[in-house]
């Protein structure tokens, strides 16, 4: 599994299928992509709000944990999609939703990951503005200019930054946390133990919004791994490297927010590398905290570009796409993004990112629906072919999947509370968010059932594409895989 030297440094594939040939990769790498892509400020800012919210540190850190693992599991289990099907995560979406149907959701999740990265950008540019001694605006084109060149690039040089940001962060995690325990009692914090559901469950939440967010684009990094590939090892690499990355730098903030009396809200960036003190330590923390939101921000912009890729090419009928229609995309996504980060940095941008959380439930039931079919009704028993045929086994809408979504969708609306919408349970729970929890048991449940009476025609086997230039026997192999 070791990588192909001949393999190129620029992507030359994008939604289509992977041939084995082309195969490369470690499971390793799939660990230390996800844990450089989670050792970050993002994830430090989300762990600190189960404390900024009212939270205690004790109970803050064991709910946080266990939202990981529960998110964590979900997002694994897209993962291991990626070695079987040798295809990225929203193409197997067809078999749901049908070749034209599966724009549906791509549509909504191409939004969320457009505001993914508008928001990095703005803690990025602050950073990069204060390494450089430049404005936030112009740190902000710096770090947009960098997000191009690494997502046109793709595959292997994504995974090669995965790997260099994990060591930066895991050093730059390490020197954060013996700061911060030689500058508080982190014992008598610990002590402090108010048990309150509304504060436990918010903390859940949290880390399992986090981690489930992954799952529409996690299969794209895992795809080119050979299919011989141990799912189950797929699950672990890419699970243990997303949940241990998340929790390390969401402890970090719940400390960092308990510690602060109040001056870490609005000041997040600030105030993590003020505890580093100044000087030559500082410069190098805002670099890390720079390089660390390369990765993800990378990841959103290449899993947008896959889901634009793929709802073209649902209405073309074919999967392949050029490099410079590539370009093209990558610079529409990252410039759009670029611009509601430099538009939104000091006004909007706060009601912005409660809107992107708000479609986190547009997606939540498309994640039950497609582990539901793939894991317990066609069993990975997919035929990749089709999934470029609007006439073919999947046809161009899937009523059933559509239907089970739209209720997945419409379920969770009482359940959900941002700044931009608020549901009407919401009160009475204590003003905790359970719309993920709602939004993946419902729809899997009921589209269990339904599908299980009502389900197109499977295949015996998966299917996968013929392999040009490969033999009769390696085809007939790849057929009955």
């Amino acid at each position: 599994m070791a990588a192909n030297d001949t393999t190129p440094l620029i992507e030359k594939r994008s939604i289509d299928y992977i041939p084995e040939a082309e195969r490369h990769g470690r499971l390793f790498s799939q660990f230390t992509l996800w844990m450089g892509a989670n050792l970050q400020i993002t994830a430090i800012v989300t762990g600190a709000l189960a404390v900024v919210l009212g939270g205690d540190v004790f109970w803050s850190l064991i709910g946080l944990l266990i939202g990981q693992l529960i998110g964590g599991g979900v997002m694994a289990l897209h993962a291991a999609q990626g070695p079987k099907l040798g295809l990225p995560q929203m193409i197997s979406s067809r078999v749901q939703f049908g070749v034209y149907g599966a724009a549906i959701p791509i549509v909504l999740v191409c939004l969320m990951y457009l505001g993914f990265t508008a928001t990095g950008t703005v803690l990025s540019g602050q950073a990069l503005g204060q390494l450089f001694g430049v404005s936030d605006s112009v740190g902000i084109l710096i770090f947009a200019s960098v997000i191009v060149l690494v997502t046109v690039l793709g595959y292997r040089v994504i995974h090669f930054i995965g790997r260099v940001a994990s060591v930066i962060g895991v050093i730059a995690f390490v020197y954060l946390f013996s700061r911060l325990m030689s500058q508080t009692d982190v014992g008598a914090l610990l002590q402090i133990r108010h048990f309150s559901w509304s504060s436990f469950l918010l903390a859940v939440s949290l880390a399992a919004s986090w981690q489930i967010a992954f799952g529409p684009y996690v299969a794209d990094y895992s795809r080119y791994l050979p299919s011989h590939t141990s799912s189950v090892k797929t699950f672990l690499a890419a699970g243990a490297g997303s949940v241990i990355g998340a929790q390390v730098a969401m402890v970090l903030g719940v400390f960092a927010a308990a510690m602060s009396n109040g001056q870490f809200a609005g000041h997040e960036v600030a105030y993590i590398v003020g505890l580093s003190g100044t000087g030559a330590t500082a410069a190098l923390l805002y670099f890390s905290i720079a390089f660390g939101k390369v990765t993800i921000s990378t990841l959103n912009s290449y899993g947008s570009f896959m889901c634009i890729a793929t709802i073209i090419s649902g209405f073309r009928g074919r999967l392949e796409v050029t490099r410079l229609q590539r370009l093209v995309f990558v610079l529409m996504i990252v410039g759009t993004a670029t611009l509601i980060a430099l538009l939104g940095q000091h006004s909007f941008l706060g009601a912005f990112k409660s809107f992107i959380l708000f479609l986190l439930a547009f997606f939540t039931p498309w994640s039950a629906i497609n582990l539901v079919d793939y894991y317990c009704i066609t069993r990975e028993r997919y035929d990749v072919p089709a999934l470029a045929d609007p006439n073919g086994r999947y046809g161009r809408w899937n009523l059933l999947g559509i239907s089970v979504y739209v209720f997945g969708v419409l379920v969770q609306l009482p359940f959900i509370s941002t700044k931009f919408y608020t549901g009407p349970l919401v009160a009475a729970l204590g003003d905790v968010d359970i719309s993920w929890i709602i939004g993946l048991v419902l729809p899997a449940a009921l589209y269990y059932v339904c599908a299980k009476k009502w389900h197109g025609t499977v295949p015996d086997h998966l299917i996968l594409p013929k392999e040009q230039g490969a033999s009769p026997i390696t085809n007939e192999l790849a057929a009955q895989a």
